[in-house]
């Protein structure tokens, strides 16, 4: 599971606000530097979940399908990103649901004239940002730990989303303690992330094998695996420093 885990020293006033908002299952930590673009993500997630539950009840099967949807011309834009996303790893759209969520409520941010936003949805996360943010990966038991990623100052959204096999409530059906994506597709990321953690197994070989399902979608910029006491690294990431990673701030109910 990833999650931002601290902000380098800034001007005293302009230090982020930061607010834990919960709607039904939808779980998430906002980040910004005004209370203004707070709201913008509240109301976009209100939004776009009540469009995404009035699409499940004309469709149910979208919520239990784990196999790519063929998707009405007509449905939603959360819905759109979400079966284009899933479509493109091979998997079910609501892999795919943080992700989408988390982006929507950043772009909300955006256009309220946000330049410092993040959306964590249970460590699928939405952000962009003028200062430097580190974001920490919580890998449950393993012995792995206090790791994080530098996202330096940027002017367009990223997503870093994350999957696990041993962490968390989400189907997985593989062993990883976290798989991480990045993506400029938030979407993407979070579907990838999925599939990743599906196909991570036990041990060193099951650790390098599982990039195969990343490596070839346009569009993937980098991922991490962690399984056990192994890790494994692939594509452009950002430099890794040391964090102090606490359970305590990870985003969940």
């Amino acid at each position: 599971m990833s999650y931002p885990v601290k902000k380098p020293a800034e001007k005293p006033d302009h230090t982020p606000i930061k607010e834990h908002f919960q709607l039904k299952e939808t779980i998430v930590t906002i980040a910004a530097d005004d209370q203004a673009h707070i709201e913008a993500a509240k109301e976009a997630i209100r939004i776009h979940r009540a469009a995404l539950e009035t699409y499940i009840l004309s469709d149910p099967y979208f919520r239990l399908t784990l196999e790519p949807y063929e998707c009405p011309k007509n449905a939603p834009e959360i819905v759109k990103r979400m079966v284009k996303a899933g479509n493109t790893m091979g998997i079910g759209p609501m892999s795919a649901v943080a992700g989408t969520i988390s982006a929507l409520a950043v772009e909300a941010m955006v256009d309220a004239g946000a330049k410092y936003a993040i959306v964590d949805n249970g460590g699928d996360i939405a952000l962009i940002n003028d200062k430097p943010v580190v974001v920490g990966i919580y890998a449950g038991q393993s012995p792995i730990k206090n790791l994080g990623l530098i996202f330096e100052p940027r002017h367009s959204i990223t997503g870093v989303c994350t999957s696990a096999g041993t962490v968390g409530p989400s189907i997985s059906f593989g062993m990883a303690d976290a798989a991480v994506v990045l993506s400029d597709d938030v979407s993407l990321a979070d579907a990838a992330a999925t599939a990743l953690g599906n196909e991570v197994g036990i041990g060193k070989e099951s650790v390098e094998a599982s990039f195969r399902v990343v490596k070839e979608i346009p569009g993937l910029r980098g991922a991490v695996v962690i399984q056990g006491e192994y890790i494994g690294m692939w594509g452009q990431l950002p430099k890794i420093t040391r964090a102090d990673i606490r359970y305590e701030h990870i985003t969940k109910a």
